[in-house]
Protein backbone atom coordinates (compact mmCIF):
# COMPACT_ATOMS: atom_id res chain seq x y z
CA UNK A 1 0.00 0.00 0.00
CA UNK A 2 2.76 2.43 0.86
CA UNK A 3 4.44 1.40 -2.77
CA UNK A 4 1.61 2.74 -4.41
CA UNK A 5 0.51 5.41 -2.34
CA UNK A 6 4.43 6.72 -3.01
CA UNK A 7 3.83 6.12 -6.79
CA UNK A 8 0.51 8.03 -6.33
CA UNK A 9 2.21 10.99 -5.54
CA UNK A 10 5.00 10.76 -8.25
CA UNK A 11 2.33 10.61 -10.58
CA UNK A 12 0.40 13.42 -9.25
CA UNK A 13 3.53 15.87 -9.02
CA UNK A 14 4.41 15.15 -12.52
CA UNK A 15 0.84 16.18 -13.88
CA UNK A 16 1.37 19.51 -11.44
CA UNK A 17 4.36 19.65 -13.12
CA UNK A 18 3.10 19.36 -16.71
CA UNK A 19 0.02 21.19 -15.97
CA UNK A 20 2.13 24.73 -14.46
CA UNK A 21 3.67 25.33 -17.82
CA UNK A 22 0.57 25.48 -19.59
CA UNK A 23 -1.25 27.47 -17.56
CA UNK A 24 1.33 30.11 -17.95
CA UNK A 25 1.10 29.77 -21.21
CA UNK A 26 -2.26 30.31 -21.19
CA UNK A 27 -2.00 33.50 -19.13
CA UNK A 28 0.48 34.44 -21.45
CA UNK A 29 -0.09 38.30 -22.95
CA UNK A 30 -0.63 38.52 -26.94
CA UNK A 31 2.44 40.33 -28.41
CA UNK A 32 0.02 40.21 -31.68
CA UNK A 33 -3.61 39.93 -32.59
CA UNK A 34 -5.50 39.50 -35.77
CA UNK A 35 -8.84 40.64 -35.35
CA UNK A 36 -10.49 37.66 -34.41
CA UNK A 37 -8.04 37.11 -31.81
CA UNK A 38 -8.75 40.77 -30.36
CA UNK A 39 -12.96 39.84 -30.18
CA UNK A 40 -12.44 36.55 -28.53
CA UNK A 41 -9.24 38.60 -25.54
CA UNK A 42 -11.83 41.24 -25.39
CA UNK A 43 -14.66 38.72 -24.82
CA UNK A 44 -12.67 36.68 -22.16
CA UNK A 45 -10.84 39.48 -20.69
CA UNK A 46 -13.04 42.85 -20.48
CA UNK A 47 -13.89 43.96 -17.32
CA UNK A 48 -16.89 45.38 -17.38
CA UNK A 49 -18.44 42.70 -19.53
CA UNK A 50 -17.31 40.18 -16.77
CA UNK A 51 -19.22 42.72 -14.29
CA UNK A 52 -22.06 42.25 -16.20
CA UNK A 53 -22.10 38.96 -16.75
CA UNK A 54 -22.12 38.49 -12.84
CA UNK A 55 -25.71 39.68 -12.97
CA UNK A 56 -27.34 36.48 -14.68
CA UNK A 57 -25.41 34.47 -12.12
CA UNK A 58 -27.40 37.39 -9.34
CA UNK A 59 -30.60 36.73 -10.99
CA UNK A 60 -30.47 33.22 -11.13
CA UNK A 61 -29.70 33.09 -7.27
CA UNK A 62 -32.86 35.30 -7.04
CA UNK A 63 -34.58 32.57 -8.58
CA UNK A 64 -33.65 30.29 -5.51
CA UNK A 65 -35.34 32.90 -3.68
CA UNK A 66 -38.33 32.97 -5.39
CA UNK A 67 -39.40 29.09 -5.28
CA UNK A 68 -38.33 28.62 -1.71
CA UNK A 69 -41.40 27.36 0.15
CA UNK A 70 -42.12 29.48 3.71
CA UNK A 71 -40.44 27.77 6.73
CA UNK A 72 -42.61 26.21 9.58
CA UNK A 73 -42.83 28.34 12.94
CA UNK A 74 -42.15 26.94 16.12
CA UNK A 75 -44.02 28.70 19.22
CA UNK A 76 -43.07 28.26 22.50
CA UNK A 77 -44.76 29.98 25.42
CA UNK A 78 -44.26 28.66 29.04
CA UNK A 79 -46.07 30.74 31.75
CA UNK A 80 -46.51 31.04 35.58
CA UNK A 81 -42.70 30.44 37.00
CA UNK A 82 -42.95 32.04 40.49
CA UNK A 83 -39.10 33.55 40.46
CA UNK A 84 -40.52 35.88 43.08
CA UNK A 85 -40.87 33.32 45.30
CA UNK A 86 -37.93 30.59 45.40
CA UNK A 87 -39.48 28.36 47.80
CA UNK A 88 -42.48 27.29 45.67
CA UNK A 89 -39.72 26.38 42.43
CA UNK A 90 -39.75 22.96 43.12
CA UNK A 91 -39.73 20.56 40.76
CA UNK A 92 -42.83 18.92 41.45
CA UNK A 93 -44.24 22.64 41.52
CA UNK A 94 -42.79 22.98 37.68
CA UNK A 95 -44.01 19.93 36.59
CA UNK A 96 -47.59 20.33 37.73
CA UNK A 97 -48.47 23.63 38.03
CA UNK A 98 -47.09 25.60 35.04
CA UNK A 99 -48.18 26.57 31.56
CA UNK A 100 -46.90 25.20 28.38
CA UNK A 101 -48.05 25.94 25.45
CA UNK A 102 -46.44 24.66 22.28
CA UNK A 103 -47.31 25.46 18.78
CA UNK A 104 -46.10 24.99 15.19
CA UNK A 105 -47.66 26.91 12.58
CA UNK A 106 -47.22 27.20 8.80
CA UNK A 107 -48.37 29.24 5.76
CA UNK A 108 -49.98 28.02 3.44
CA UNK A 109 -49.66 30.45 -0.29
CA UNK A 110 -52.65 30.43 -2.46
CA UNK A 111 -53.00 31.74 -5.45
CA UNK A 112 -50.43 29.90 -7.23
CA UNK A 113 -47.81 32.60 -5.90
CA UNK A 114 -44.88 30.81 -5.62
CA UNK A 115 -45.20 28.88 -9.24
CA UNK A 116 -45.92 32.89 -10.61
CA UNK A 117 -42.95 34.08 -8.60
CA UNK A 118 -40.60 31.85 -9.88
CA UNK A 119 -41.88 32.42 -13.46
CA UNK A 120 -41.17 35.68 -13.06
CA UNK A 121 -37.48 35.22 -11.60
CA UNK A 122 -37.29 33.24 -14.30
CA UNK A 123 -38.23 36.02 -16.89
CA UNK A 124 -35.87 38.08 -14.73
CA UNK A 125 -32.96 36.33 -15.47
CA UNK A 126 -33.70 35.66 -19.36
CA UNK A 127 -33.78 39.55 -19.96
CA UNK A 128 -30.62 39.83 -18.06
CA UNK A 129 -29.50 36.98 -20.15
CA UNK A 130 -30.31 38.87 -23.49
CA UNK A 131 -28.90 42.33 -22.05
CA UNK A 132 -25.74 40.37 -21.52
CA UNK A 133 -25.60 39.21 -24.89
CA UNK A 134 -26.32 42.49 -26.17
CA UNK A 135 -23.20 43.80 -24.50
CA UNK A 136 -21.27 41.52 -26.47
CA UNK A 137 -22.77 42.56 -29.39
CA UNK A 138 -21.49 46.01 -28.31
CA UNK A 139 -18.13 45.10 -27.21
CA UNK A 140 -17.56 43.05 -30.08
CA UNK A 141 -18.19 45.37 -32.74
CA UNK A 142 -16.29 48.58 -30.23
CA UNK A 143 -13.06 46.03 -30.71
CA UNK A 144 -13.20 45.62 -34.06
CA UNK A 145 -13.78 49.67 -34.57
CA UNK A 146 -10.88 49.78 -32.74
CA UNK A 147 -8.61 47.06 -34.12
CA UNK A 148 -9.54 49.36 -37.66
CA UNK A 149 -8.21 52.20 -36.55
CA UNK A 150 -4.91 50.46 -35.61
CA UNK A 151 -4.59 49.03 -38.85
CA UNK A 152 -5.58 52.99 -40.29
CA UNK A 153 -2.68 54.43 -38.24
CA UNK A 154 -0.16 51.73 -39.20
CA UNK A 155 -1.24 52.26 -42.93
CA UNK A 156 -0.65 55.89 -42.50
CA UNK A 157 2.45 55.54 -40.44
CA UNK A 158 4.55 53.45 -43.34
CA UNK A 159 2.71 56.21 -46.01
CA UNK A 160 4.08 58.78 -44.31
CA UNK A 161 7.45 57.45 -43.50
CA UNK A 162 7.40 56.05 -47.48
CA UNK A 163 6.93 59.81 -47.95
CA UNK A 164 9.70 61.53 -45.83
CA UNK A 165 11.93 59.04 -47.44
CA UNK A 166 11.21 59.67 -51.14
CA UNK A 167 10.82 63.81 -50.38
CA UNK A 168 13.97 63.27 -48.79
CA UNK A 169 15.61 61.55 -51.83
CA UNK A 170 14.05 64.60 -53.53
CA UNK A 171 15.93 67.28 -51.57
CA UNK A 172 19.26 65.24 -51.24
CA UNK A 173 19.17 65.26 -55.44
CA UNK A 174 18.34 69.27 -55.59
CA UNK A 175 20.94 69.82 -53.58
CA UNK A 176 23.14 68.54 -55.67
CA UNK A 177 21.51 70.75 -58.03
CA UNK A 178 21.93 73.88 -56.08
CA UNK A 179 25.96 72.41 -55.59
CA UNK A 180 26.38 72.21 -59.57
CA UNK A 181 24.91 75.78 -60.25
CA UNK A 182 21.93 73.94 -61.69
CA UNK A 183 19.36 75.45 -58.82
CA UNK A 184 19.19 78.73 -57.08
CA UNK A 185 19.77 78.16 -53.15
CA UNK A 186 16.40 79.98 -52.99
CA UNK A 187 14.60 77.49 -54.45
CA UNK A 188 16.34 74.72 -52.63
CA UNK A 189 15.24 76.42 -49.21
CA UNK A 190 11.76 76.53 -49.91
CA UNK A 191 12.39 72.45 -51.10
CA UNK A 192 14.04 71.56 -47.82
CA UNK A 193 11.21 73.26 -46.33
CA UNK A 194 8.51 71.59 -47.65
CA UNK A 195 10.36 68.76 -45.62
CA UNK A 196 9.31 69.73 -42.45
CA UNK A 197 5.77 68.79 -43.25
CA UNK A 198 6.71 65.30 -44.19
CA UNK A 199 8.45 65.12 -40.63
CA UNK A 200 5.20 66.42 -38.79
CA UNK A 201 3.37 63.61 -40.93
CA UNK A 202 5.31 61.02 -39.54
CA UNK A 203 5.43 62.55 -35.79
CA UNK A 204 1.91 62.81 -36.10
CA UNK A 205 1.43 59.48 -37.61
CA UNK A 206 3.22 57.75 -34.14
CA UNK A 207 1.26 59.63 -31.81
CA UNK A 208 -1.85 58.39 -33.75
CA UNK A 209 -0.78 54.63 -33.46
CA UNK A 210 0.21 55.07 -30.13
CA UNK A 211 -3.19 56.21 -28.85
CA UNK A 212 -5.26 53.70 -31.46
CA UNK A 213 -3.06 51.05 -29.90
CA UNK A 214 -3.98 51.61 -26.86
CA UNK A 215 -7.97 52.24 -27.04
CA UNK A 216 -7.82 48.62 -28.64
CA UNK A 217 -5.90 47.39 -24.80
CA UNK A 218 -8.79 49.54 -23.08
CA UNK A 219 -10.62 46.90 -25.12
CA UNK A 220 -9.02 43.70 -24.93
CA UNK A 221 -7.50 43.56 -21.58
CA UNK A 222 -4.20 45.31 -20.19
CA UNK A 223 -3.38 41.99 -19.00
CA UNK A 224 -3.94 40.36 -22.35
CA UNK A 225 -1.52 41.67 -24.28
CA UNK A 226 2.15 43.06 -24.02
CA UNK A 227 3.10 46.37 -24.21
CA UNK A 228 4.53 46.62 -27.35
CA UNK A 229 1.84 44.41 -29.12
CA UNK A 230 0.98 44.49 -32.75
CA UNK A 231 -1.89 43.83 -35.38
CA UNK A 232 -2.01 41.59 -38.11
CA UNK A 233 -3.62 42.49 -41.05
CA UNK A 234 -4.16 45.04 -43.68
CA UNK A 235 -6.63 47.59 -45.02
CA UNK A 236 -8.00 46.02 -47.54
CA UNK A 237 -11.32 46.32 -49.85
CA UNK A 238 -13.70 42.93 -50.56
CA UNK A 239 -16.91 42.65 -52.11
CA UNK A 240 -19.89 41.12 -50.09
CA UNK A 241 -22.93 40.41 -51.12
CA UNK A 242 -25.68 41.81 -49.28
CA UNK A 243 -29.39 41.90 -49.95
CA UNK A 244 -31.01 44.43 -47.49
CA UNK A 245 -34.48 42.24 -46.95
CA UNK A 246 -32.72 39.29 -45.90
CA UNK A 247 -30.40 41.54 -43.37
CA UNK A 248 -33.79 43.10 -41.72
CA UNK A 249 -35.55 39.63 -41.68
CA UNK A 250 -32.17 38.02 -39.67
CA UNK A 251 -31.98 41.32 -37.69
CA UNK A 252 -35.46 40.80 -36.44
CA UNK A 253 -34.61 37.32 -35.56
CA UNK A 254 -31.21 37.08 -33.79
CA UNK A 255 -30.64 40.95 -32.16
CA UNK A 256 -30.22 40.68 -28.42
CA UNK A 257 -31.58 43.88 -27.58
CA UNK A 258 -34.53 43.26 -29.71
CA UNK A 259 -34.85 39.48 -27.92
CA UNK A 260 -34.44 41.90 -24.56
CA UNK A 261 -37.42 43.94 -25.19
CA UNK A 262 -39.38 40.77 -25.83
CA UNK A 263 -38.36 39.08 -23.21
CA UNK A 264 -39.69 42.12 -20.80
CA UNK A 265 -42.55 42.33 -22.43
CA UNK A 266 -43.45 38.72 -21.32
CA UNK A 267 -41.89 39.76 -17.69
CA UNK A 268 -44.74 42.18 -17.57
CA UNK A 269 -47.51 40.49 -18.48
CA UNK A 270 -45.99 37.23 -16.17
CA UNK A 271 -45.79 40.00 -13.25
CA UNK A 272 -49.76 41.19 -13.53
CA UNK A 273 -50.41 37.37 -13.15
CA UNK A 274 -48.28 37.41 -10.19
CA UNK A 275 -49.84 40.59 -8.89
CA UNK A 276 -53.26 39.02 -9.37
CA UNK A 277 -51.79 36.01 -7.51
CA UNK A 278 -50.82 38.18 -4.99
CA UNK A 279 -54.19 39.30 -4.20
CA UNK A 280 -55.25 36.39 -2.96
CA UNK A 281 -54.84 36.18 1.14
CA UNK A 282 -52.69 33.05 2.29
CA UNK A 283 -54.00 30.64 5.21
CA UNK A 284 -51.67 30.32 8.00
CA UNK A 285 -52.62 26.72 10.06
CA UNK A 286 -51.55 25.92 13.53
CA UNK A 287 -51.57 23.25 15.97
CA UNK A 288 -51.03 23.85 19.27
CA UNK A 289 -50.09 21.58 22.53
CA UNK A 290 -51.17 22.92 26.18
CA UNK A 291 -50.22 21.56 29.51
CA UNK A 292 -51.65 23.33 32.51
CA UNK A 293 -50.63 21.46 36.01
CA UNK A 294 -51.68 17.95 35.06
CA UNK A 295 -54.44 18.78 31.87
CA UNK A 296 -53.17 17.70 28.82
CA UNK A 297 -54.52 19.40 25.42
CA UNK A 298 -54.25 19.77 21.91
CA UNK A 299 -55.54 22.55 19.89
CA UNK A 300 -56.01 23.88 16.31
CA UNK A 301 -55.70 26.95 14.60
CA UNK A 302 -56.25 29.23 11.16
CA UNK A 303 -55.55 33.06 10.76
CA UNK A 304 -56.63 34.59 7.22
CA UNK A 305 -56.59 38.63 6.68
CA UNK A 306 -59.66 39.64 5.52
CA UNK A 307 -59.01 41.67 2.43
CA UNK A 308 -61.81 44.29 3.32
CA UNK A 309 -59.46 47.10 1.88
CA UNK A 310 -55.94 45.73 0.70
CA UNK A 311 -56.69 43.28 -2.14
CA UNK A 312 -53.60 44.51 -4.01
CA UNK A 313 -55.04 46.87 -6.14
CA UNK A 314 -51.90 49.33 -6.63
CA UNK A 315 -49.33 46.65 -7.35
CA UNK A 316 -52.04 45.34 -10.29
CA UNK A 317 -52.49 48.53 -11.86
CA UNK A 318 -49.11 49.01 -11.94
CA UNK A 319 -48.12 45.84 -13.28
CA UNK A 320 -50.63 46.99 -16.07
CA UNK A 321 -49.26 50.15 -17.28
CA UNK A 322 -45.91 48.12 -16.73
CA UNK A 323 -47.05 45.69 -19.71
CA UNK A 324 -48.07 48.98 -21.37
CA UNK A 325 -44.83 50.78 -20.91
CA UNK A 326 -43.19 47.04 -22.42
CA UNK A 327 -45.36 46.79 -25.58
CA UNK A 328 -44.26 50.66 -26.41
CA UNK A 329 -40.62 49.93 -25.68
CA UNK A 330 -40.78 46.37 -27.86
CA UNK A 331 -42.24 48.25 -30.59
CA UNK A 332 -39.44 50.92 -30.43
CA UNK A 333 -36.94 48.34 -30.49
CA UNK A 334 -38.26 46.57 -33.17
CA UNK A 335 -38.35 50.01 -35.62
CA UNK A 336 -34.74 50.47 -33.91
CA UNK A 337 -33.18 47.22 -35.12
CA UNK A 338 -35.02 48.32 -38.78
CA UNK A 339 -33.22 51.39 -38.50
CA UNK A 340 -30.09 50.54 -37.91
CA UNK A 341 -29.88 47.83 -40.78
CA UNK A 342 -31.15 50.66 -43.19
CA UNK A 343 -28.37 52.81 -41.81
CA UNK A 344 -25.67 50.30 -41.54
CA UNK A 345 -26.64 48.72 -45.26
CA UNK A 346 -26.81 53.02 -46.51
CA UNK A 347 -23.16 53.66 -45.06
CA UNK A 348 -21.81 50.24 -46.35
CA UNK A 349 -22.78 51.19 -50.30
CA UNK A 350 -21.82 54.61 -49.97
CA UNK A 351 -18.07 53.34 -48.70
CA UNK A 352 -17.82 50.55 -51.27
CA UNK A 353 -18.88 53.65 -53.95
CA UNK A 354 -16.05 55.74 -52.40
CA UNK A 355 -13.36 53.03 -52.86
CA UNK A 356 -14.90 52.40 -56.57
CA UNK A 357 -14.24 55.88 -57.58
CA UNK A 358 -10.36 55.66 -56.37
CA UNK A 359 -9.64 52.10 -57.85
CA UNK A 360 -12.05 53.54 -60.74
CA UNK A 361 -8.50 55.84 -61.87
CA UNK A 362 -7.94 58.64 -59.16
CA UNK A 363 -5.03 56.55 -57.46
CA UNK A 364 -3.40 56.31 -60.69
CA UNK A 365 -3.50 58.97 -61.65
CA UNK A 366 -2.24 61.24 -58.55
CA UNK A 367 0.65 58.82 -58.40
CA UNK A 368 1.30 59.80 -62.27
CA UNK A 369 0.74 63.54 -61.98
CA UNK A 370 3.71 63.43 -59.40
CA UNK A 371 6.00 61.19 -61.28
CA UNK A 372 5.45 63.37 -64.15
CA UNK A 373 6.13 66.26 -62.28
CA UNK A 374 8.95 64.99 -60.49
CA UNK A 375 10.59 63.85 -63.73
CA UNK A 376 10.04 67.16 -65.10
CA UNK A 377 11.37 69.24 -62.07
CA UNK A 378 14.49 67.47 -62.21
CA UNK A 379 15.25 67.83 -65.84
CA UNK A 380 14.88 71.91 -65.01
CA UNK A 381 11.69 72.33 -67.04
CA UNK A 382 9.01 72.26 -64.05
CA UNK A 383 8.00 74.97 -61.22
CA UNK A 384 8.80 74.67 -57.38
CA UNK A 385 5.20 75.26 -56.77
CA UNK A 386 3.74 72.59 -59.44
CA UNK A 387 5.81 70.21 -57.36
CA UNK A 388 4.56 70.83 -54.10
CA UNK A 389 1.51 70.92 -55.32
CA UNK A 390 1.91 67.51 -57.06
CA UNK A 391 2.93 66.34 -53.48
CA UNK A 392 0.16 67.90 -51.67
CA UNK A 393 -1.89 65.91 -54.13
CA UNK A 394 -0.72 62.44 -54.09
CA UNK A 395 -0.52 62.78 -50.30
CA UNK A 396 -3.97 63.98 -49.77
CA UNK A 397 -5.52 61.41 -51.75
CA UNK A 398 -3.35 58.87 -50.70
CA UNK A 399 -4.73 59.67 -46.88
CA UNK A 400 -7.94 59.98 -48.10
CA UNK A 401 -8.01 56.25 -49.76
CA UNK A 402 -6.72 54.88 -46.52
CA UNK A 403 -9.69 56.63 -44.56
CA UNK A 404 -12.10 55.40 -47.05
CA UNK A 405 -10.76 51.99 -46.74
CA UNK A 406 -10.82 51.99 -43.06
CA UNK A 407 -14.48 53.21 -43.18
CA UNK A 408 -15.16 50.79 -45.59
CA UNK A 409 -14.54 47.95 -43.08
CA UNK A 410 -15.70 49.91 -40.51
CA UNK A 411 -18.91 50.25 -41.99
CA UNK A 412 -18.70 46.14 -42.86
CA UNK A 413 -19.06 45.26 -39.25
CA UNK A 414 -21.45 47.64 -38.59
CA UNK A 415 -23.76 45.67 -40.92
CA UNK A 416 -22.92 42.51 -38.20
CA UNK A 417 -23.35 44.73 -35.20
CA UNK A 418 -26.70 46.15 -36.64
CA UNK A 419 -28.17 42.45 -37.80
CA UNK A 420 -26.61 41.18 -34.57
CA UNK A 421 -24.77 38.14 -35.90
CA UNK A 422 -22.13 37.40 -38.17
CA UNK A 423 -23.10 38.34 -41.96
CA UNK A 424 -19.95 39.39 -42.70
CA UNK A 425 -16.90 37.81 -42.47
Amino acid sequence: MRAWSLVGRRVGAVLVWLAVPATAAAQTPAARLSMPDAVRLALEHNHQLASQRLNVDVSKADEITAALKPNPVFTSVNENFPVFSPSQLTLNNVANNQNYVESLSYLFERGGKREKRTLVARDTTEVVAKTTVDAERQLTFQTQQAFINVLLAKSTLSFARDNLKNFSDVVELNRQRMIAGALAEADFAKISLQKLQFEQDVSSSEVALVQAKAALRLDVGFEAVTEDFDVDGDLAYARYPLALDDLKREALATRPDLLAAQSSLRLAQDSVALAFANRARDLTGEVEYDRAGDFNALGFGIAIELPFHDRNQGNIAHSQVAVRQAVESEIQARVSVLTDVVTAYASFQTNEKVIALYQSGYLEQARQSLETTQYVYQRGSGSLLDLLDAERTYRATQLAFRQALAAYMTSAQQINFAVGKQVVQ
